[in-house]
């Protein structure tokens, strides 16, 4: 079995145990792109996680129109289908949220997130298969929640009853993906991911790094996420 092969077994792993999790209002829809968007993210698996790597970027759960959209993490549908050449059909979740859909590969909105994520990496890489040489993006939960307005809650604002058995699980699939993947670094894409990341891997594995969010709710990142991204990755010594 190939190293894509042994981690997509890991993630259907983790599916069992999350699918034994409950979670009450005021979350009312949870979305798993492992399975709806299975498709296309065991094409990005088997396409670029086929050797160890030395970095690896873990961001924090999918975004709406990012990996709930294509199964790729930060998966905006453009960069996904243009840049990285993933593409395939993907089903709608059960139950679908009203407000928001799923369609796929023909979904118009852009995730900020990762536009601005894999923008950069393509700019600087040119081909995708240069960063995937020695790199890859992870996400640390699969789950997206939703309230029924449809706003967005991250695994972090979830009572303790729910989220210490999330955590549980995602903390087990961290472990095995990291020893599957082999890296020298785990670079946090935002504080959570980081500090999820020190916690699991303790002071014996990985070197353990940061980057500022993308995301367009941090005025930091508003401000110059590139600029900025790049700034901590050589400070760190990640990347030069």
């Amino acid at each position: 079995m190939g190293l894509a092969d042994r981690l997509l077994a890991a993630e259907r792993r983790l599916c069992r145990e999350l699918d034994a999790l409950r979670f009450a209002a005021p979350t009312s829809h949870v979305y798993n792109p492992l399975v709806h968007a299975r498709r296309p993210h065991a094409q990005f698996l088997r396409r670029y996680a086929e050797t160890t790597k030395r970095v690896v970027y873990l961001g924090m759960n999918p975004g709406p129109y990012g990996m709930v959209q294509t199964g790729v993490p930060f998966g905006e549908v453009a960069l996904v289908r243009d840049w990285l050449g993933i593409e395939a059909p993907v089903d709608r979740p059960e139950p679908e949220h009203p407000k928001r859909p799923v369609d796929g590969f023909a979904c118009t909105r852009s995730e900020v997130s990762g536009a601005r994520l894999w923008g950069a990496i393509a700019d600087h890489f040119g081909k995708p298969e240069r960063f995937f040489a020695d790199s890859f993006v992870l996400n640390y939960c699969p789950l997206v929640f939703m309230e029924e307005s449809g706003r967005n809650r991250t695994p972090d604002k979830l009572p303790a009853a729910e989220r210490d058995p999330l955590y549980a699980a995602c903390d087990r699939h961290l472990a095995r993906s990291v020893a599957l993947l082999e890296p020298k670094w785990v670079v946090g894409v935002g504080r959570f991911a980081e500090q999820r990341a020190r916690e699991v891997l303790g002071e014996e594995g990985p070197r353990i790094g940061c980057v500022l969010h993308p995301s367009p709710a941090s005025p930091a990142a508003n401000r110059g996420w590139r600029e900025a991204a790049e700034r901590q990755l050589r400070e760190q010594g990640i990347c030069t």
